[in-house]
């Protein structure tokens, strides 16, 4: 590993903020690279920082685990990563060098692979939080009983800092792919997705899979052999592999210009859909960005009825970011955000009002 790396524990000053907030009931806003601020409900509160908490705290290539500190910033882990040829499936976005490991885990976005090898919830084994009372424990270390039986590490990917604040975790990486390469095919949507579908069936080593513009961009990933063969069922055209750089930090053209930007999550095989604006497919078509003026109870309406749901990634003062909840699950939300965090410290309102 390399040792020219920042490796600093903050822990104390990060338990002892905690702390104090409780005692003074003051409301603490979570902030890491501050990439994904936009992202959420604008949170009232006192900052508390976790960048100066950083480093890897341990990590041995043959394990295929890696630990670090909220901290450290995202692009640091992915380079120690590669040198030793391996990496994090889920993809997650860095937005340059400002993400950090913790804002990774609490926001939970996952890149272009995610249908095909997992999300950042499933490559979490483990973590340290702080908690709603002001404690530092470790899950599958120092015990403290999960509630309702869950695994509180996995509860926090997504969490958005709401049920409390990471300062360290493990993560489950894997080797890169032997062989990787990408084509670009001129079809269009509804004749995309039908190929998608075949080449599902026969199980050709997907691994992207993104249409927008008349263009179906394919990533495949494994051994060379099973690459080659699939490549040449496929045909098209090479693609530059930094395209799906491109599409996991929203660098593309397509997120260009001024109209609110929507990302809805469907299930698999989900149909094509009419919806009111430009529309780009990722995820093989269980994700769909679209770009419309359109009012949320519109977009939103769309979405739940093909069993999905719909967040605004650019958010203002008229649009609420996140999916309403049923409110028998809102319920159950308040119930773990009052388990977990009792005396609502923690990132008040940053995915709902009342959460």
């Amino acid at each position: 590993m390399r040792r020219d790396l920042v490796s600093i524990d903050d822990s104390a000053r990060l338990v002892d903020q905690v702390q104090s907030a409780i005692a003074r009931k003051q409301p603490l806003r979570i902030r890491g690279g501050n990439s994904k601020a936009s992202l959420g409900r604008h949170v009232e509160g006192e900052e508390i920082d976790t960048r100066s908490h950083r480093g890897i705290v341990s990590y041995d290539p043959s394990e295929l685990v890696i630990t670090a500190r909220a901290g450290t910033p995202l692009a640091e882990l992915n380079a120690i990563l590669d040198e030793a040829g391996q990496m994090l499936p889920c993809e997650p976005p860095t937005h340059g060098e400002a993400a950090t490991t913790g804002g990774m885990v609490a926001t939970g976005l996952s890149g272009p692979r995610r249908p095909w090898a997992g999300s950042v919830r499933d490559f979490v084994l483990g973590c340290r939080i702080v908690t709603g009372e002001g404690k530092h424990l470790r899950f599958g270390g120092q015990v403290m009983k999960n509630v309702a039986g869950y695994d509180v590490s996995r509860l926090m990917s997504g969490s958005f800092g709401c049920l409390g604040l990471i300062t360290e975790v493990s993560l489950k990486v894997l080797p890169k792919p032997r062989e990787t390469k990408s084509l670009t095919l001129e079809l269009e949507a509804s004749e995309a997705m039908r190929e998608l579908a075949s080449w599902r069936r026969a199980a050709l080593p997907v691994s992207g899979a993104c249409h927008f513009d008349g263009l179906l961009h394919v990533r495949l990933e494994g051994g060379p052999g099973s690459v080659h063969a699939a490549a040449d069922r496929i045909g098209g055209e090479a693609l530059d592999e930094r395209f799906w750089i491109s599409l996991r930090e929203r660098r593309l053209p397509f997120f260009d210009g001024e109209l609110p930007l929507w990302r809805l999550s469907l299930p698999n095989a989900t149909p094509l859909i009419d919806l009111p604006g430009a529309i780009m497919l990722d995820w093989g078509g269980a994700q769909r960005w679209l770009k419309s003026d359109a009012s949320a109870d519109v977009i939103r309406a769309i979405a739940s009825a093909a069993g999905g749901h719909a967040t605004c990634f650019t958010p203002n003062g008229s649009i609420e970011p996140f999916h309403p909840l049923a409110a028998p699950l809102m319920r159950y939300h308040a119930q773990l955000k009052q388990r977990l965090d009792p005396h609502g410290v923690f990132n008040p309102g940053r995915m709902y009002a009342d959460y």
